[in-house]
Formats: structure tokens, sequence, C-alpha cells
């Protein structure tokens, strides 16, 4: 084991006495919340959650004090690329932006990305999720054929072989003119029948440096008739862009609204609207709204990425979305991971506590941080449509527990420390070690 600062009794039945849990993720009646926080006694038996007590009922001989430790139910990261990650070593991105990552991943996908490198760096991330209490995932998978075909068989015998240790969930991605093409029905057809969610570019491979491509609105059409033809959800990358004329997302919204899709659609990145006027920023919150679209915020990632200079300048924004508006309008708001030591983001651990708490600094959800938390545990696992997220009676004990007391210990000073509870019993949190992608990481062959 490493530094797990705490170890639970080896029995099926124990309590988590004195912790400390955040109000918004306790399904039940506890009072004398302070800090959006609340103390708690936890019993546990047999791998799930039993009951969820004020702190003090249950006796002490039912298990440890932990003295205010924080308990947080297991993490979800409903939006990331396990297929490009951990390439970096041998494809990295000298520019740092957008265009360098997407040529770089081009390169490296054409030469390297066979089925067994594929499922080599797919399972060290899932390795590194699990060790940091990440309990589902759902990634998308470069799909241009001929990946796809590589891609999906793969996926599929890693979710099997994963299954009861991390939830796992796929969504394709590929340009949005691909869907134009008997490919993309092709593509379509695979992702049904991978049981994933059609997700796509909101960008044209035919006009590349448009924004907002002449053939959008055709292409959009096509997709959701696609999903809808297959009975699949949409899981969409949209304005990832520094150019406010990038408005691609009011359209998804009234094209859902035309075409009275019944699937979710998450619709992730959703940058250049941060960039749009007030008024723009209205209307396209409203027509999601309407749409049902949730969001998801990629925020290290995108502020790696957007607003980058060749030149020594300064990056003048964030590069994230507007997703405090989002969510005081009613929309379902989410972060997520995203890329990770890959040419899109040359960092990164599949930690999602780590992504919450640098979103924390990044977005500004503190003052008060409320039921922020929610972003990085109940919310994602609604939008992918799971039961996670929540601490709740008959819940798995799947569990991270933190020396942390409150929200200033945990956000104030990494927690390397915690102890990540699966069925109630300690997992080992050691992270994969680097070498075991060594072989991976030779020179590509010419």
């Amino acid at each position: 084991m490493t530094h797990s600062f705490f170890r639970p009794p080896e029995t099926d039945r124990y309590a988590l006495r004195n912790v400390t849990v955040p109000t918004c993720l306790v399904e039940g009646a506890l009072t004398d919340s302070r800090d959006d926080l609340v103390r708690a006694d936890l019993m546990l038996d047999r791998g799930r959650i039993e009951a969820i007590e004020p702190a003090g009922r249950l006796p002490a001989e039912s298990g440890p004090d932990l003295d205010g430790s924080m308990v947080l139910p297991g993490m979800v990261d409903c939006h990331t690329h396990l297929d490009k990650g951990h390439i970096w070593p041998r494809q990295a991105n000298p520019t740092g932006d957008g265009a360098g990552a997407s040529m770089a991943t081009q390169r490296d996908r054409q030469a390297r990305w066979h089925a067994e490198d594929v499922r080599q760096r797919m399972e060290f991330g899932l390795a590194a999720a699990y060790a940091r209490g990440v309990v589902a995932i759902r990634t998308h998978l470069d799909s241009l054929a001929p990946q796809a075909d590589i891609s999906f068989p793969v996926f599929r015998e890693v979710r099997e072989r994963w299954a009861g240790r991390v939830d796992l969930q796929v969504s394709s991605i590929a340009p949005l003119d691909v869907f134009l093409t008997d490919e993309g029905r092709r593509l379509a057809d695979t992702v049904a029948e991978s049981g994933g969610r059609l997700g796509c570019v909101t960008r044209s491979t035919r006009f590349p440096a448009e924004p907002m491509p002449p053939d959008l609105d055709e292409a959009l059409v096509r997709v959701f008739r696609l999903a809808a033809e297959r009975g699949l959800d949409l899981d969409l990358h949209v304005d990832e862009s520094t150019d406010p004329r990038a408005g691609a997302l009011i359209r998804v919204a009234r094209t859902a609204v035309a075409e009275d899709f019944a699937g979710r659609i998450l619709c992730g990145h959703c940058t250049a609207l941060a960039l749009q006027d007030d008024q723009t920023i209205e209307q396209t919150i409203a027509a999601c709204k309407d749409a049902g679209i949730d969001i998801v915020s990629l925020p290290t990632v995108n502020m790696y990425l957007q607003d980058r200079s060749p030149s020594a300048r300064t990056p003048r924004w964030r590069g994230v979305t507007v997703l405090h508006e989002m969510k005081a309008a009613g929309l379902r708001v989410a972060v997520a991971g995203d890329n990770c030591r890959d040419p899109f983001y040359a960092y990164g651990d599949h930690d999602m506590l780590d992504t919450f708490t640098q979103a924390v600094k990044i977005l500004h959800f503190d003052h008060p941080l409320g039921d922020w938390i929610r972003a990085a545990t109940s919310s994602p696992a609604e939008i992918m449509g799971i039961d996670r997220g929540v601490l709740e009676a008959g819940a798995a004990a799947d569990l991270l527990v933190l020396k942390a007391r409150n929200y200033s210990e945990m956000l104030a000073r990494s927690q390397f420390d915690r102890t990540v509870l699966r069925a109630g019993r300690a997992i080992d949190t050691t992270p994969p070690d680097y070498r075991l992608l060594d072989e991976l990481m030779s020179p590509a062959p010419a």
C-alpha cells in the first residue's frame, strides 16, 4: 500500500464515525450543516453503505473515530480520451495550442495506434484513475477510418476486463462532415454495436479554417437522425475555440428541438461562448435549456490550450466556458479531466479530485463553494445515467477518505495520502509506474 493515512478494519461490517461529508451529496436529512458540510457516521456492511446517521449516533465499538476527515463518493469523469493518453513522451506538441495538438496526434495515430498500443495506454490510464478513486469514465475514441475498426473492439474488451472496477462508457469523435458520408453511417453502426454515444466535433474537414462551416446545419441534422434511428445519445465537442465567431452550440440546441430528439445530449468545451456578448450568451443558454442539453467544461486542458501565442505573450483569458451562468439558468453542468499526457495536454494523472481542485481555482467555484462538488460527482453520474456520485443507504461503499477535514484543507494541499475504499475495503493507491509504457515510447517507424 502507498501512504494512505487510514486503514479501515478488515471486517465486513464497520462504521466510519465522526466524518465530514458534503451536504449536497447526502441523501437524507442531516442537520447542523456548516460551510456546506455536515458531520456524520457512516455504517458500512458487506461492501455497501447501510446507513448514514448524524455524528455521534453510532457507538464507539462500531468503528474508528476519524476526527472530521472528509468522505466523498467515488469520483466520476464524464469526458476523457483514454486512446490518446500518455503519448507525450513520443509525440509532444511543440506549439502547445490546439492546431499543434491536432497535427501531432494525427502523426502519432497514423504511425502507432495499433490495437495493442491503444490497449496498453488505455489500461494504464484506467489503473491510474482507479488508484485515485475514480469509479466511472466516459472516453471518446478517435474514429476516423480506419481507427474506429481498431479502437472500438479494444474498448469493448477493456470494458469487460474492468467491469466491477471502473464503469466505462464510450463515444465516437470525428469531424462533423464525416456524417454526411457513408463512413459516418458505418461509424454510427459501430457506436451502436458498442453500446456507445454518437459524438463528433463541430468542425468540418472540408472547411478547416471556418469556425461555422457552411455544411454545419446539414451535418448536424444528419448526426441527430443517425443517432435517433439507432436510439443513441449524443456527446459533442462544441466550439472549442478562441474565435468568438464559433457559435455552433445554439445551432445544436435548435437542431435538437427541431428534430424532437429524445436522447440525452452532452456538449463539451463550448469555450468560444465566453468571448461572445451577453445577449448571445443568454440566447444560447436559453436554447440549451429548451433542448435539455448538459454541459461539461474541461478546465485544465482548455486553460492549457486556449489563447496561447508563439511569442512571449501572457494569455488573456482562462479558456473556459460560462459555467456559472449555465448552472444558474438550470442547466446540468460538470467538469472532467479530458486529455492526459498527450499533445492536447502535457500533464494530468486521471485524478478527478485534482481536476475538481483546479476547477475551483480556474472557474471561481468558491466563496461560497456551495454545491459545486456535484460537478465532479453526482452531476456527471446523472449525465452518464448511472447510480454514482452520492452518499446514500444502499449505495456501494466506493469512497474516498481524506485526511482533510473541510474544503479549506482539501483545496490547499494535494490529497495524495487519501484512502480509497472499494466495496468497503482499502485498495492499493499506488499509481502505475510510467516504466510500464517504456516499450511503447521508442521512435515511430519511418
